[in-house]
């Protein structure tokens, strides 16, 4: 099992999480395709503090479920407005409780939390299992080709804000790159640091965290291996197309 880091599993981190990852134009897009699909009954696979879960609850008639392996996560999740419209499992993909869901996503890319192939094979034949025949799985990565990394720094990354728990100054910092050439045919890993400074006490939380970013034709052969085909591939948030150079790799795939 993928490995939680400290943003999901410290109380005084979680309670930043929604400060730091704010509402935007990746929740506009799942909730328009949503409604797009008329999708019924719908599971949220990594939904963390449910804030895009809970607004998908919102339609009259949906069965929303959101599925977090982090239980701070959900403790947080549960306490919001809206809460009581969704129902909550502590768990991975193992745990997916509707076997005719119309439509699954997998948010603030989390697929890329899945560093080994064994695990994201798995995690995608328990999604497909879960899904009605025709059903859809929609999910986002960020195209290694983009090297998006590259700008994981202090300098490009500095954010200062007020918070439940004071002054607060973030920032992140790659540690390591693996298989860092476009032409490797193997696996990449970016690993850095995440720096969290509460000002009021001059307490620093370094915490550690490691991505796989997957090539498009590795997404691509996961997805077919595991019976799904692709109905839309975009580059960004705006329905563009993609490009080699796009920032995300946004899968719509359907369960054949």
């Amino acid at each position: 099992m993928t490995k939680l880091d400290l943003h999901y599993t410290e109380p005084r981190l979680v309670d930043l999480y929604d400060i730091e990852n704010p509402r935007g134009a990746d929740t506009d897009f799942y909730v328009e395709l949503a409604a797009e699909l008329d999708a019924r009954h719908i599971l949220d696979l990594g939904c963390g503090t449910g804030l895009f879960t809970r607004e998908l609850a919102m339609v009259d008639g949906r069965t929303v479920v959101g599925i977090d392996p982090a239980s701070a996560m959900l403790a947080y999740a549960q306490l919001q407005s809206g809460a009581e419209r969704v129902q909550w499992v502590e768990g991975t993909s193992k745990m997916l409780v509707t076997p005719q869901a119309d439509l699954l996503i997998m948010t603030s890319h989390v697929a890329q939390v899945f560093l080994d192939d064994a695990e994201w094979d798995d995690t995608l034949q328990d999604i497909y299992n879960a899904l009605r025949p025709g059903g859809y799985l929609a999910f986002e990565s960020r195209n290694p080709e983009a090297r998006g990394w590259e700008r994981w720094n202090r300098e490009d990354s500095f954010f200062r804000y007020g918070s439940p728990h004071g002054l607060m100054e973030t920032w992140v910092e790659v540690v390591g790159v693996e298989n860092s050439h476009f032409d490797s045919a193997q696996c990449r890993r970016v690993h850095f640091q995440g720096h969290n400074i509460f000002t009021a006490t001059g307490e620093k939380l370094v915490v550690d965290s490691e991505l796989r970013f997957r090539t498009l034709a590795e997404l691509t052969s996961s997805l077919h291996n595991a019976g799904f085909t692709i109905a839309h591939l975009y580059g960004n948030w705006d329905h563009t197309p993609f490009v080699t150079t796009s920032p995300e790799m946004i899968f719509i795939a359907r369960r054949n």
